[in-house]
């Protein structure tokens, strides 16, 4: 009798940051993990991806998908139990305000640094991060390639870390805030997040997988809806753009370059191949994240955490359904309909 192994589907993610809206991304990465025949080779992230890239293979490396599950849960659930505040005013409407502390406490923010407000450089994550994840065996024995961006503070140049790079630091340097961290120094060079030049950077799963299915798991909207009136709700815009613009420039280039490759009347280059072969996927919260007030990102509370994973999980078995079929075979979003 011969049996035959299932087929694998190998796929790389592309994880946005997006600080604890991150969670989303924690379910929808639950659920691809519960699909067997899907095979994770690669992970490009930035902030809270690159905290959801980093838990998948420390997962994967100790105990295969269900060790990945069981990082990622671990992982956020720690995060939740250190945040000092919680979410309040939960409406009928689903309409969540935060507490007047944590408001008063963010407004130090926009006249302190925090090299005055925390000149000890206290960050509860460093502990978290440092807990959950073995670097030094991930550096040697990594099952997943990791792409992990972060943003030189004095030049605004790209760094991506990658497996043999990867360390606490690499991490915190990846989701590092400066109105609310100090940088993080490594090899002499300060660091801030990768938001500010990647969020996330695409070109390194082409350039160094050998898979052509790329899927992005994005948290911000590629349309905002009304203009912004009030000073808080323009600041807001004004990040969200800003930590979307290196994302959005780079799909936009990539989307301009293979639609040139394939007008091409000699579509045979190196370059021209490696872009043609390429399958991209899409899953985001579909507006399902818009009645939650921005600053929910900088709290971690447990209740929408675990809301945000839910809505996450959804998404992802609703992409499944519609989807799985197209991996190995076409894309399943065209990049010009979105970046053109």
């Amino acid at each position: 009798m011969v049996l035959f192994a299932p087929v694998k589907y190998p796929l790389s993610l592309a994880l946005q940051g997006g600080g604890a809206h991150g969670a989303f991304t924690w379910g929808v990465l639950d659920r691809l993990l519960e699909t067997k025949h899907i095979h994770v080779e690669g992970i490009s992230g930035t902030s809270a991806g690159a905290m959801n890239a980093v838990a998948l293979a420390h997962g994967m490396m100790v105990g295969g998908r269900d060790g990945a599950r069981e990082a990622l849960n671990d992982f956020w659930e720690a995060v939740a139990a250190s945040a000092p505040f919680k979410l309040s005013g939960l409406s009928t409407a689903g309409d969540m305000s935060v507490t007047p502390a944590l408001n008063f406490m963010l407004s130090f923010t926009h006249y302190f640094s925090p090299y005055q407000l925390n000149p000890l450089d206290i960050n509860p994550l460093r502990a978290i991060v440092e807990k959950s994840f073995d670097f030094e065996r991930l550096r040697r024995h990594n099952p997943v390639q990791l792409f992990i961006a972060a943003t030189n503070a004095n030049t605004g140049h790209l760094r991506i870390f990658r497996n043999q790079d990867m360390s606490a630091d690499a991490l915190l340097a990846s989701a590092c805030l400066p109105m609310v961290h100090h940088s993080v120094e490594i090899e002499g060079e300060p660091y801030w997040d990768g938001g500010y030049s990647a969020n996330p950077a695409i070109f390194p799963l082409y350039y160094h997988c050998n898979c052509a299915d790329i899927l992005m798991v994005l948290l911000a909207p590629m349309h905002h809806g009304d203009t912004p009136k009030t000073a808080s709700a323009i600041k807001n815009r004004a990040m969200d753009i800003a930590f979307n613009a290196g994302f959005l420039r780079e799909m936009r280039i990539l989307a301009q370059a293979r639609a040139f490759a394939r007008e091409s009347w000699r579509p045979f280059g190196r370059l021209e191949k490696a872009l043609n072969r390429l399958r991209f996927h899409l899953i985001d919260p579909n507006g399902e994240m818009d009645q939650l007030p921005s600053t929910s990102r900088a709290l971690p509370d447990q209740r929408v955490l675990h809301q945000l994973r839910d809505m996450g999980r959804h998404r992802a078995e609703l992409w499944l359904q519609e989807h799985q079929g197209a991996i190995g075979k076409r894309s399943s979003v065209r990049l010009a309909e979105l970046f053109l």
